[in-house]
């Protein structure tokens, strides 16, 4: 009886022992079918040289885990540490469990490629913040880059040509992508974009790669209705060869940096800039925007006609009046002014 104590007070013994020494994992363990706390799909970036507690300050910033300490003993007990972050850019669901957490996390980003969209952008500052938005790259980084003389003559750009680089559109990148590569390869969507074909239409039509991007700006910027657009690049195209000056509101818009006018008056006519199309002649040095493709592809294709005027239509269906001579113009002028008046548009 009394060596069946004895044996029973070992047993509890071990027991006990196990618990104390075993417990912990177990519970560490199960851990890992925990979820993560986001509400819905979140993004979330490890950036190169990123140490593993910036890592879990940043996944609580992102409120993806409430509780550090207790995710950092269950990623020790996976093994995460600093020099298994793998940086990258990741995609939490609310499904997520700690377990997929940390196991991407030790993976890191591998095959996974992002989206940069390219579209509406004025300034080269504009461009460097909208292609760097899901990619390390900083924005000041590409900026800097961008700003260069050696890296815009590089690629066969001026300060001001080198916006027209850029053709707008969706492009798949590797997230760690640097800032050299990413130039290179817009360069290569440039080139890609002027094929043959394009660039024989620029020749025929007696414009630069560079030019017809900013006249497809300027037309983009005065229509928004693409069946319009080779109707009012006929219109430059038109006063460009007469030698006449373009008068394209737009551009003193661009000149003024102040994008809420809408309406242009004498007193914006009189800045100096080179884009003021109101003193200076041709094409100003730039892109006012960035032109959709269909635009640029509305210049190259413009319609042939002897319009050399066209004023807003007096209404709100975005298409415009063409007229031949300046009688008519006024007439059309007129009548759209009245409308501005009508509708409290100053």
């Amino acid at each position: 009886m009394k060596l069946s104590r004895v044996f029973l007070l070992i047993f509890l013994l071990v027991v006990a022992i196990g618990a104390f020494v075993f417990y912990p994992k177990v519970e560490l363990y199960f851990a890992g079918i925990k979820t993560v706390e986001v509400k819905k799909e979140t993004d979330f970036f490890v950036h190169t040289g990123a140490s593993f507690n910036n890592v879990v300050d940043s996944l609580v910033a992102k409120k993806i885990i409430s509780n550090p300490e207790k995710f950092k003993a269950y990623a020790s007990f996976r093994n995460l540490k600093d020099a298994t972050v793998e940086p990258g850019k990741y995609e939490f669901l609310p499904t997520t469990t700690l377990h997929e957490l940390v196991s991407y996390l030790r993976k890191g980003n591998g095959e996974k490629e992002v989206k940069i969209t390219l579209n509406n952008t004025r300034t080269l500052a504009d461009i460097a913040e909208k292609i760097t938005e899901n990619i390390e790259v900083s924005k000041f980084e590409f900026l800097m880059l961008l700003n260069q003389p050696k890296t815009q003559s590089k690629y066969g750009f001026d300060k001001e040509t080198i916006r027209t680089l850029f053709i707008p559109d969706t492009y798949n990148v590797w997230w760690d992508i640097s800032k050299e590569e990413l130039l290179a390869r817009m360069a290569k969507e440039n080139k890609s974009f002027w094929n043959d074909s394009r660039k024989s239409k620029a020749h025929g039509i007696g414009l630069s790669q560079s030019e017809v991007s900013v006249l497809a700006s300027i037309v983009y910027s005065e229509t928004k209705k693409a069946d319009e657009a080779p109707k009012v690049a006929g219109v430059y195209m038109n006063r460009v060869k007469k030698g006449m000056l373009l008068q394209a509101d737009p551009t003193l818009v661009y000149a003024l940096g102040d994008f809420s006018i809408k309406r242009v008056l004498n007193k914006h006519k009189e800045i100096e800039s080179p884009y003021n199309t109101y003193k200076y002649t041709g094409l100003p040095p730039g892109p006012i925007i960035t032109p959709p493709i269909s635009y640029l592809d509305a210049v190259l294709n413009f319609e042939k006609h002897s319009y050399i005027f066209f004023c807003a239509r007096p209404d709100y269906s975005g298409y415009h009046a063409f007229a031949k001579t300046n009688a008519q113009h006024n007439v059309n002028a007129r009548k759209y002014y009245a409308f501005l008046n009508k509708e409290g548009i100053r």
